[in-house]
């Protein structure tokens, strides 16, 4: 692990990108939004609130809802338009001076923070070390460290307790969970913890629930940290759709729906995994274990083989714009098997037999 300031890296890149355009036709391996969602029932949720569209959004039931889910007042709880909308308001309302990002991961909040005009210090995981954390890797200095769990490009899951060691009085720990309910039972979670200093955590209902184009994710912190974001937010931010999928997505029902497509996304890792050791004999590796709804991928001449991969109508999503990676990474997101095998029989094409 290494500790560096900011460098050229693409942090705006997002797997979407790889199948706008041209590549609307591609088989999807590159966005990490779970398949064939959202479920007709959500669907229709969304549908009956457009009824309601001519008043403005009123967010206390959906709050409230989130806030039941994970056990804590709705003074802790702040509904955003996403995730990413959760990062530009951290940088722009809290006043830090030593910000550090654990890469690889997520590059938005870093790319918040230097739009925000903060000096980014990096911390880079290594390949060698599983790309897993020493929390003494942090500077003792940083008073915002910024770490993902489980980790976007990387599929490492840390040990909660790993995590806690971050948190210092005077120090805010923003852990984003964007994936957290992808990972069955949610283990290593933070969220619902009281007794961290400092702790963020960041929700998203996007991913496991095929919301992306409806942006909803929730803050979890304390109540003066919460304030102090919900005062940088425009007014009515979550419209009124996104605010009854946040509602239904945090009940009983939806949470165990939720919890069995994790349990079927850890057979079908399984199973991808299982396929892509048989290229180890190409020199493929594989960052292992694998926690998340997405596999990466070391390959030779991986920005060759992507490109390959896309004639053969397959799209994946390239690594090099991820801090601590270069372009032999490819992140693959997890699909049912019978996807897995169309595309891993592409990569015995793209890889030369």
């Amino acid at each position: 692990m290494r500790t560096e300031p900011t460098s050229g890296h693409d942090l705006r890149h997002h797997g979407d990108a790889e199948v706008r355009d041209d590549g609307g036709t591609l088989v999807d391996l590159a966005v990490n939004v779970r398949a064939d969602t959202p479920p007709v029932w959500l669907r229709e949720r969304i549908a009956a609130s457009l009824t309601g569209l001519a008043a403005y959004p009123d967010g206390r039931a959906a709050r409230a809802a989130v806030a039941a889910r994970h056990g804590l007042p709705v003074e802790r709880v702040l509904l955003t338009a996403g995730a990413a909308e959760a990062f530009v308001l951290l940088a722009r309302a809290l006043k830090v001076s030593r910000p550090v990002v654990v890469h690889p991961q997520f590059t938005e909040p870093e790319a918040a923070l230097r739009d925000a005009g903060h000096t980014v210090h990096r911390v880079l995981l290594r390949e060698a070390d599983g790309f897993r954390l020493d929390p003494a890797a942090v500077p003792e200095d940083a008073d915002l460290v910024v770490v993902g769990n489980p980790t976007n490009p990387t599929s490492v899951l840390h040990p909660a307790e790993s995590l806690v060691r971050l948190a210092r009085p005077g120090r805010t720990l923003v852990v984003d969970e964007a994936f957290m309910d992808a990972v069955p039972g949610e283990r290593e979670a933070l969220a619902g913890r009281t007794d961290v200093p400092g702790l963020v955590v960041l929700r998203s209902l996007t991913k496991t629930w095929g919301l992306a184009g409806l942006r909803i994710g929730y803050v979890l912190a304390d109540p003066e940290t919460i304030a102090e974001l919900e005062r940088a937010q425009p007014l009515w931010p979550v419209s009124t759709p996104a605010l009854a999928a946040a509602e239904a997505c945090v009940s009983p029902a939806a949470l165990a729906e939720a919890e069995e497509a994790a349990r079927v996304v850890a057979v079908n890792r399984a199973y991808l995994i299982a396929g892509l050791r048989d290229f180890a004999s190409h020199g493929l590796r594989i960052v292992e274990p694998a926690e998340a709804p997405f596999v990466l991928v070391r390959v030779p001449d991986g920005a060759a083989v992507r490109e390959r991969l896309r004639t053969l109508g397959h799209a994946t999503r390239r690594g090099d714009t991820f801090p601590g990676l270069g372009t032999e990474w490819l992140r693959l997101a997890v699909r049912d098997r019978g996807t897995t095998e169309g595309f891993l029989g592409a990569l015995r094409q793209a890889l030369g037999g």
